[in-house]
Formats: structure tokens, sequence, C-alpha cells
């Protein structure tokens, strides 16, 4: 092997006995050399906007000190930088996955598995593929949300608005017993169970969409 390229790694994990442990294991591995750590997403940022690329690839974990992966992949795409990215999470969480996906990380494994995992996603990725967990590609952008109608999502945009049931029923002219009615309906397709609950879910959304 004395002739191949070894690609250089970075982690940017908060963890510093998963970067212990991400060092080591880097180290025995003849296709990797390792060219540092950072803990938050600034200092990550900051690599990736280097005029020379301190780095060919990275191992990113879901939370770092000042922010999660997936405002580190956003704010990748709004600084227009490039960066081969493994996310390396520890929650199972397919909604976590899914945003990953949808914001272009190339890699994703999770820290429960097997380290040949973690090192076949690296090489993988390193050589310009993309290697994630098996997901439903058509089931990417299916939130709770995307299942609601056009009048259904109305209705929780001015939820979100501070509208109270009568302010509804006043201005789109039903009846409160109606609004009441369709809420029961929206809260049930949403799985939550009360006003608070959708428009915090509904936040959410509309942030990821930003992103």
């Amino acid at each position: 092997m004395g002739g191949e390229t070894r690609f250089r790694v970075l982690i940017a994990e908060r963890n510093p006995l998963v970067v212990a442990a991400l060092a080591d294991m880097i180290s025995r591995d003849r296709r990797f050399d390792l060219v540092g750590n950072v803990q938050t997403g600034e200092a990550f940022l900051q690599a990736a906007s280097a005029a020379i690329s301190q780095f060919d690839l990275a191992v990113v974990g879901w939370k770092l000190s000042d922010m999660n992966g997936g405002s580190l992949l956003t704010e990748m795409q709004r600084r227009n930088l490039c960066a081969r990215i493994v996310i390396f999470s520890n929650d199972h969480d397919l909604a976590i996955l899914r945003q990953c996906v949808r914001l272009g990380a190339q890699g994703f494994c999770y820290q429960f598995d097997d380290p040949t995992v973690l090192f076949d996603t690296l090489a993988a990725v390193a050589q310009g593929r993309i290697c994630i967990p098996y997901v439903d590609v058509s089931k990417i952008n299916d939130t709770p949300l995307s299942r609601l109608t056009t009048r259904e999502r109305e209705l929780l945009s001015v939820l979100a608005d501070g509208w109270t049931n009568i302010q509804i029923a006043a201005r789109t002219g039903i009846s409160e017993n109606t609004v009441k009615y369709h809420l029961k309906n929206l809260y049930e397709k949403l799985d939550v169970r009360n006003r608070a609950m959708a428009v915090a879910l509904y936040a959410g959304e509309r942030n990821r969409d930003r992103l």
C-alpha cells in the first residue's frame, strides 16, 4: 500500500471520549490520516472555508458544542462550502437520518455500529460515493405536516399566528364548534394533544424548510 493515497480525516465531535476512540481507530487504519479535531460547528466551518483544504473528509458528531449536524449542513449550504461529511450519530432517530439526507450529507452511521461500518462508510465517501443506512427514499420528505390538506395547513398557520377559535370562526365564516372539530382532526393527524404541541411541531417544520 506504499503508493496509495491516504485520506485526511477531520473529527468534529464534542465528546472527548468519542474523539479519543476515533483517533485511535483512525491511527490503526492505513487508508486514513487524522489531521485534527474540533468541538464546534463554527471551528469546522472555518476549516472547511480555508483557502487550502485541510481535510478530505470529516466525521461529524450529530451534537456539537454550538450546533447540531443539521444546522452545520445548513450553514455549509448557506456559505457555499463543499466538504465530504459523514454524520456520526448516537441517536437512532430516523428523522435525523432523513434530515441529513435532505441536507446533502454523503455518509451516515451510528456510534453503536460495528467500527467496520464507520470505516467502510468513510472509505466510500472518500472515494466520492454516498453511503447511508437503508431508508425508503420516497419517504425522505414524509413528515406529519406533509400529510395535511391545504385547508389543514392554513388552519395550522393561523394557530401559529395566535388566532383563537372565535377569531378563526369569525374570519372563515364557520361556527366555533366546526373549528373545534377541524382542530380535533388536525391534532389526531399530527399525533399531538393540544394547540401548543401542534404549533411547536409547525414551527420546527418551518425551520427545517428554511435549511
